[in-house]
């Protein structure tokens, strides 16, 4: 078989085999001192004093420096900046001598341009045949790319914690203006109801946004007074449009004409005429009067509702129910809605509770998949029965507490109570 000059070698022929060996070999041989030289790392070999007894021409790249200025005329930690010459002494050197070995160590070395090197340290301890230590070598790796890298780090790292930061503080701002917004939306303070106790309690979902959920009590005709509580549908800015419409209705309504069928009406039409169009807006609200009878220290409640929970009656003889507030829907839904009036009496040691739905529909469970419900309600509200307003809203605001997580809407309570003649009762535990 002829060859050209382009033939490759037969790697079955044994001579070529042998040929390739040798080359091989001798390339081995050749390259083991260059390779030393021109690693990708530095290399050199210290004297247990630290002087420099061998160094490869890469480390030698990199300090700027010649052999000669070198080998034997300088210690490993001349060549170190002055951080790195105290770590040294302090941290490197010691644990080198008590273990051995020491590697992966972030440390810099001088150039000889007045730069400073980030480098990675290695170091081993070589021992005689009788064990005694007899020079150290050491590995230096290049760490610019790494120590550019770090920085890069910290630098996103620093914008990522300055950009949370200004998140806190824009919330924290946010909540503040939502704070003053949603208490401009509720009475300042209750007021002070002849022959009558009164507490109220808001409770938002998420301080992040304004709630829907509005209360108020205030002076109607001569001595007697007149209060609501509801809920508006939706949750943020619009719905607190809504709420300050509801509320100043209501209130100018009831000066006009305190029954609460009236006022109900007035609001219905009020709602529906603002919003009939793409964005429906409507809410559900139980609206009353208090008329006090100073003769007989009872109290008279007509109430009306507009799609809202029935009001819980707590009496002084220790029992709770529901105050039926028959028909009654949705306000401002309809362009006319229906309206009925319910009555009852409070006497001595009874008191009326109004709520939102936000207290009856928490979840609850330990899969939260519960709701807390009427029932409960009402037993809690029975446990508690004969005792004042503000023992009562104390207890609900506790039971709002344990819900946790599991209150995802908005609460308003409102508790109006007669007081009894003698000490109330103790409060349940």
């Amino acid at each position: 078989m002829c060859r050209t000059g382009h033939d490759e070698p037969d790697p079955s022929d044994p001579d070529n085999g042998e040929a390739s060996s040798a080359a091989f070999a001798s390339l081995l041989e050749d390259s083991a001192e260059e390779l030393y030289e021109h690693a990708p790392c530095g290399y050199l070999s210290t004297l247990m004093d630290g002087t420099i007894a061998k160094i490869n021409l890469t480390l030698l790249g990199w300090l700027g420096l010649e052999r000669d200025r070198v080998v034997g005329r300088l210690r490993f930690t001349d060549l170190l900046t002055v951080g790195g010459k105290l770590y040294h002494e302090t941290h490197f050197a010691p644990l080198l001598r008590m273990q051995g070995e020491i590697s992966g160590i972030a440390l810099e070395v001088k150039q000889a341009g007045g730069g400073r090197m980030p480098v990675l340290v290695s170091s081993v301890v070589k021992h005689g045949s009788t064990g005694e230590p007899l020079l150290i070598r050491t590995t230096v790796f290049d760490a610019r790319d790494r120590r550019s890298y770090e920085e890069e780090l910290l630098r996103a790292r620093r914008a990522a914690e300055q950009a949370r930061e200004q998140a806190e503080r824009d919330r924290a701002r946010l909540q503040d203006a939502l704070a003053v917004l949603q208490q401009s939306l509720l009475p300042a303070d209750l007021p002070s109801v002849p022959g009558m106790e009164a507490a109220a309690h808001y409770r938002t979902a998420s301080p992040d946004r304004l709630g829907g959920d509005f209360y108020d009590l205030f002076p109607s005709h001569g001595k007697n007074f007149a209060f609501f509580l509801g809920d508006v549908c939706g949750k943020g800015p619009q719905a607190a449009a809504v709420t300050s419409l509801t509320r100043y209705t209501l209130r100018a309504a009831a000066l006009h004409d305190p029954d609460p069928v009236a006022a109900l009406t007035t609001l219905n039409q009020v709602l529906h005429e603002r919003y009939n169009g793409d964005d429906p807006r409507y809410c559900t609200v139980i609206f009353g009067t208090l008329e006090p009878d100073t003769a007989s220290g009872k109290v008279t409640v007509r109430l009306a509702s507009g799609g809202h929970p029935s009001a819980l009656i707590l009496r002084a003889d220790g029992t709770a129910d529901f105050l039926p507030t028959p028909g009654g829907l949705l306000v401002g839904i309809l362009p006319t809605a229906s309206f009925a009036t319910a009555t009852t009496a409070l006497g001595p040691g009874d008191t009326l509770l109004l709520y939102t739905d936000g207290l009856t529909e928490a979840r609850t469970g330990e899969d939260s998949t519960g709701r807390y419900g009427d029932e409960a309600l009402r037993a809690l509200a029975a446990s508690h029965a004969g005792e004042s307003p503000q023992a009562v809203m104390e207890a609900l605001t506790a039971l709002l507490d344990g819900f946790g997580d599991g209150l995802d809407d908005d609460t308003a309570l409102l508790a109006l109570g007669v007081p009894a003649p003698g000490p109330r009762r103790e409060a349940a535990p």
